[in-house]
């Protein structure tokens, strides 16, 4: 597997907005969030520290939102900057150049910088309590090391989308020309210790601090991810996908994934097709059977995933190094328990809605017209089979058989 770890501060629609992350918005208008799997998601953020959805105010919000949590801390601590800024610029007849703390917060430049943290991918990935593990012990490293200058302010662990995966902000600052402290990132990567990747070159896009500053939290990503037994994919992938804005990102994977869906629906219907009938006979009473079957047993497996998937999350928030006050773990099992009888009563009803869609009269005559014309050519490829064997075992018994005597006192040969 992978380890992916991107970084970025805007797209085509300005700075990021960490609504996404939080899920501060209607996610049931999201196809690409699975409503259910939202509750397990974990946040995290520098003022109410961890959460998970079902801690949440009566209007069914947190007390602070990522939004507001990004604005108080940058009113806090930019302020006083923004503030003496603007008064030089009074001074020197600027005051165009005047801003507020929401205009650095929102600031293309200066805004917190999102990196998305992933091991694997769709197709095969670490568990989502294991993710959570390796990259909590990297922001905790990242903070003692470079806590001075480095300031994270939230993150969210997804687990309701394709692959289980991070999104983390954080500010870059330090202290400017006059004492106050500001938002620079090559600045703060400058007094971290970190130097420029060709030291012989000039300090540009592709020869910058904050370029060393990454490699070196890549390198203690893969030291953690080696601990925990993890043992991935060094070399990097060369000329492939730049960063992608997360929208368009997840629509990607929502693509591939409806894809891969349709292949495996056209497999399964191939081998329904195949083994529905042999005689025209039993034609219809084989197609209820196989739909039986098929649904029962591909919706049994996806609640029984879903399932485990809710179970493991429990064993994880229940564990004693968590320290959860007994209320707080009390609570959290009803709503899992609940979750589970969701989950089971949801499959019913996917199995009879996929049963009322396959016996429905249009789509019930027009596979048992397949049906039956795969069934008579299979049956006749059969017949034609076993004559010819049986034929050949003639041959062979003959060849090996004595000739019969003729009877010819009794008129008979």
């Amino acid at each position: 597997m992978k380890l992916t770890r991107h970084n970025g501060r805007a797209g085509k629609h300005g700075a990021y907005n960490p609504k996404h992350n939080d899920r501060d918005f209607e996610i049931a208008n999201s196809d690409h969030i699975d409503e259910e799997r939202a509750r397990q998601n974990i946040y995290w953020d520098c003022f109410q520290g961890f959460r998970t959805q079902d801690f949440l105010g009566e209007d069914g919000k947190p007390k602070l939102s990522f939004e507001k949590i990004e604005q108080i801390y940058y009113q806090q601590n930019y302020s006083d900057y923004v503030m003496a800024q603007n008064e030089r610029n009074e001074k020197t007849r600027h005051t165009e150049r005047n801003r507020s703390v929401d205009d650095i917060l929102k600031n293309t430049k200066t805004c917190p910088e999102e990196t998305v943290y992933q091991i694997g991918n769709i197709d095969s990935s670490v568990t989502g309590e294991t993710l959570c593990k390796v990259s909590v012990e990297l922001m905790q490293q990242i903070e003692e090391k470079y806590g001075e200058h480095v300031h994270i302010l939230d993150w969210a662990l997804h687990l309701d989308e394709a692959t289980p995966h991070i999104h983390e902000r954080h500010v870059f600052d330090c202290e400017n020309t006059y004492g106050e402290i500001c938002p620079q990132q090559e600045k703060a990567c400058e007094l971290l210790g970190f130097e420029l990747p060709d030291p012989t070159k000039k300090k540009s896009r592709n020869n910058n601090r904050k370029m060393s500053y990454d490699a070196e939290c890549r390198r203690i990503f893969f030291e953690i991810c080696e601990k925990y037994g993890l043992h991935l994919d060094r070399n990097p992938e060369h000329g492939g996908r730049e960063y992608l804005e997360k929208q368009d990102y997840i629509i990607e994977n929502q693509k591939r994934k409806m894809a891969e869906q349709e292949q495996a629906l056209e497999k399964i219907t191939m081998k329904i097709e195949d083994a529905e009938s042999l005689v025209e006979e039993i034609a219809e009473d084989a197609y209820n059977k196989a739909v039986d079957v098929v649904t029962q047993s591909v919706t049994e497996k996806t609640r029984e995933a879903d399932i485990e998937a809710v179970k493991e999350y429990r064993d994880w928030y229940n564990a004693p190094e968590r320290k959860m006050k007994p209320e707080r773990i009390e609570i959290a099992n009803k709503i899992l328990n609940r979750m589970e009888e969701k989950i089971s009563n949801l499959s019913k009803t996917i199995v009879k809605k996929v049963k009322e869609i396959m016996q429905s009269p249009d789509v019930k005559e027009k596979n048992l017209v397949e049906v039956k014309a795969r069934a008579k050519i299979s049956l006749k490829d059969k017949i034609a089979e076993m004559k010819k064997k049986s034929a050949e075992q003639d041959r062979e018994r003959k060849l090996t058989e004595p000739p019969k005597k003729k009877q010819q006192d009794i008129g008979i040969e």
